[in-house]
This record gives C-alpha cells, sequence and structure tokens, in this order.
C-alpha cells in the first residue's frame, strides 16, 4: 500500500484539495484508490479467496434487497467529516441517491450497508479506521468479513451507531451462520467462505 499526503495547513479546504488529489491518481487497473483519514492510499487489487467471498456475500443480499436498492463494488462513499472517502468492498444503496449524485462516490450516510473483506494490508484501516467512519456517517449496518484476525477469521455484524462507535450486533468464526436484521432479514452461511 502507498499513501500521498496532503498538507493540511488550515487553509479550510481540505476535502476538496484531498478529493481533488483523489480524483486525479493514476492508479494501475485493479488498484483500489481511498481516502483514509486525509491521505490518498493505493492498494493492490484483491486476491482470489478474497474476490470470491464478495461475490457468495453478493448472491445473498440480492435475494434479499428492495427492487430499488443494488448493490455496488466500486462505490465510493464520502465521510468529509472524516478526511475519509473510502470503497467497501460492497455497498447496498438505493439507486435513487446513486443515481443522482455526479462523479464517483455518493455521502456514506446514504449506504443501507457495507462489506469490507479485510486483505493483509488494510486489515487494520478496515477494523478500526473504516469501521469508525461508518458509524460516525450513520450507515445503519456494517460486515466485517476479517480473513486475517489473529485466532482465526471471523465475521462481525455491527449496528446501532453511535457517534464513531458501533455496537456489536453478531459476530463469529468462519462456519458460523450470520444472520442480518430487517430490512435485510437473511442469514449468511459462512461455512460457504474460502478459507487458506
Amino acid at each position: 500500500m502507498s499513501a500521498l499526503t496532503v498538507d493540511h495547513s488550515g487553509t479550510g479546504h481540505e476535502w476538496d484539495d484531498v478529493v481533488r488529489i483523489w480524483e486525479e491518481t493514476d492508479a494501475p487497473e485493479g488498484c483500489k484508490v481511498e481516502i483514509i483519514e486525509g491521505i490518498v492510499t493505493v492498494s493492490p487489487s484483491p486476491a482470489n479467496r478474497h474476490n470470491s467471498i464478495a461475490a457468495k456475500v453478493q448472491r445473498v443480499l440480492y435475494g434479499s434487497i428492495p427492487e430499488d436498492w443494488n448493490i455496488y463494488q466500486t462505490l465510493g462513499v464520502a465521510i468529509p467529516s472524516r478526511l475519509g472517502l473510502y470503497i467497501p468492498d460492497l455497498v447496498v444503496a438505493p439507486d435513487a441517491v446513486v443515481d443522482a449524485e455526479p462523479g464517483h462516490y455518493i455521502p456514506a450516510a446514504a449506504a443501507e450497508l457495507v462489506v469490507e473483506i479485510t486483505s493483509k494490508s488494510n486489515a487494520v484501516h478496515d477494523r478500526v479506521t473504516k469501521a469508525a467512519g461508518y458509524a460516525k456517517a450513520g450507515v445503519p449496518l456494517s460486515l466485517l468479513i476479517d480473513c486475517w484476525a489473529p485466532g482465526g477469521p471471523t465475521v462481525t455484524l455491527y449496528g446501532e451507531p453511535k457517534g464513531d462507535v458501533y455496537r456489536v450486533l453478531q459476530a463469529g468464526k468462519f462456519g458460523e451462520v450470520i444472520r442480518l436484521p430487517e430490512p435485510f432479514a437473511l442469514a449468511l452461511d459462512t461455512g460457504l467462505f474460502p478459507v487458506d
């Protein structure tokens, strides 16, 4: 992962400056370019196992979302108050919001669910920084699929955001079923996830 910092000299234009740099970053195809705490970061494309998990989650989600919502894999979500523009592995959001927003991102508050699948190089950002950003934005549900958790792969469903903190709604190891509440009302069988 590489990073490009922005001078925060107190001009009041930090968000606009960092978004401009993000938009102008010419990263290799397949790389993910995000803004994390005011720093433009570039991550390599995810591994096959990571993509397989995302596809399995997406397939299950499609069976439970309303017709006017969709699931996006490369959609940015902006949290200007935290100088963050993240690209979750999956975002569930209303089509009307995505269609109405120009550019390459939506306000994070418009997301109904974000899904982060950790990679070895970004696990800390997904577990801490991005989770706090999603909570601060008021994203109702956040699903963290942590392939690199110290005790083995885990899945944690967060909800009820307050400030920059979520409440853990359910947590388990790969192989267990995670139940997402309404409006999803689905059971996610994590036993289908590939493990090394």
